[in-house]
């Protein structure tokens, strides 16, 4: 049998190829809606920044000025130096990861200190993310660095510099223990099977016993809405939605989130049963 290409057919092949093809500017949309990004559009997203400092803008900032930002903006989560329970502290337990008494802050854990400007810059400050300048992003960054000792209080930060920066953990990420354990075996293996592989393979996600309740009762930290709202007043939906109020959002962000409408705190407490209460009260009227 001949296994030559018909050329009449090839030469059909070739002209659907080309005008299915990216490459053709007058194809329309395959979708019939929307319309192509702009480069600029893209920028305002593409913010990722890698640890050789790839994506990092242009900027510097100082210790000092990083000061004076943190205690506007970053303080009433974190504390005055980092140190916050309530929230997350992002100071302290350098070099403890591996002790019986590991402390996770962004000091102990992270192994690049671009990965903490990345954070800052897409994630901070919590009520109004992207806000900062790049020169903000940079000043927080030194700051942080110098609680936890990283670096000296007269330091200025900029792309060379960061880039610099070896954080103590550099040499410690690995996928070696277990979950949320130093200790613990690996959770997953990612080993093949070649060969007598099991006929079935069934996929599940479960939480040790160990890590259970490490954050507290969860479901004391649910706040019930007006379809489950316990009866016995005023009173008795306070005390049922003062934990929720208590772990989810920090007393003095509460309004703060709440007039921003965030929709992780703003939003379980305009749902909150307790009207009545304090913060309640402070919500119904505007």
């Amino acid at each position: 049998m001949s296994r030559r290409s018909d050329p009449p057919a090839l030469a059909l092949l070739l002209v659907l190829a080309a005008a299915v093809s990216p490459s053709a500017g007058a194809a329309a949309p395959p979708y019939g809606f929307g319309t192509a990004a702009t480069a600029a559009q893209i920028r305002a997203w593409d913010i990722d920044v890698r640890p050789d400092g790839a994506g990092l803008p242009p900027g510097r900032g100082t210790v000092a000025e990083g000061q004076q930002i943190y205690d506007a903006k970053c303080a009433s989560c974190h504390g005055t130096f980092g140190e916050s329970a309530d929230y997350m502290a992002i100071a302290g337990g350098v070099g403890s990861l591996a002790s019986d008494s590991p402390m996770r802050t962004t000091g102990s854990k992270l192994n690049y200190a671009t990965t903490l400007f990345d954070y800052i810059r897409r994630a901070m400050p919590f009520n109004a993310p992207k806000s900062l300048t790049p020169d903000e992003v940079y000043a927080l960054t030194a700051y942080v660095l110098n609680l936890n000792d990283i670096l000296p209080a007269g330091a200025v930060l900029d792309h060379r510099s960061l880039v610099a920066v070896r954080m103590p953990n550099r040499d410690g990420f690995t996928t070696q223990h277990g979950f949320m354990r130093a200790d613990g075996q690996p959770d997953t293996h990612a080993k093949a099977c070649m060969t007598n592989c099991a006929a079935e393979v069934q996929l599940l996600s479960q939480i040790p016993e160990y890590a259970r309740d490490s954050h507290g009762d969860l479901t004391q930290q649910t706040s019930r809405t007006h379809s489950d709202a316990p009866t016995g007043g005023a009173d008795a939906s306070a005390a049922a939605t003062a934990p929720a109020l208590r772990s989810i959002c920090h007393w003095r962000l509460v309004d703060s989130l709440s007039d921003r409408a965030c929709n992780l705190c703003g939003g379980i407490l305009f749902r909150l049963a307790a009207f009545s209460s304090p913060v309640g009260s402070r919500l119904t009227t505007r």
